[in-house]
């Protein structure tokens, strides 16, 4: 199969976007910078796109101009171990100017949106037993980060 990168438009603001993303992601790194030549069709010498990796996955940011902006349609998952790091990435990302949802989504401040998720939520709010996932599912949908402790209290009936 073919790997799939995901490319991410911004404004003007991919490098900017890209060094962030890569500072906050273990095992990250940006792989290549792309200037516009004297070709055009923007300024010579201004980054077109960015190739980097976050922990090994893919992605293009792209400086498209101000045409399209990202909005919740499209977002990056981020499967956390436990609730420390799902902590930590909900407090970084939400960080100069990000903004919270609702049930664990956020934008960072450059308008992409991730779902912070730690590891149990799924498992709670997928339950075979029906009533305690719809407890589960019910807290949750209280929630903007969510808190796995409390969600599991609440599929508990507690």
């Amino acid at each position: 199969m073919p790997r799939l990168t995901p490319n991410l438009w911004f404004d003007d603001q991919a490098l900017d976007a890209a060094e962030f993303y890569v500072s906050v992601f273990p095992n990250s790194r940006i792989t290549h910078v792309m200037h516009y030549t004297d070709a055009g069709p923007g300024p010579a010498g201004e980054v077109v796109a960015v190739d980097f990796e976050l922990d090994g996955q893919p992605f293009t940011a792209i400086n498209g101009g101000p045409h399209f902006t990202l909005d919740e349609a499209f977002s990056v998952a981020i499967d956390c171990a436990d609730q420390d790091e799902a902590d930590h990435y909900w407090s970084v990302l939400t960080a100069d100017g990000g903004e919270e949802s609702m049930c664990g989504w956020l934008k960072d401040r450059f308008g992409l949106s991730w779902q912070v998720v730690p590891a149990g939520l799924l498992e709670l709010v997928n339950d075979p037993d029906r009533d305690r996932a719809t407890r589960a599912t019910q807290a949750m949908y209280q929630m903007r980060k969510i808190d796995i402790a409390a969600v599991r209290a609440a599929a508990d009936g507690g």
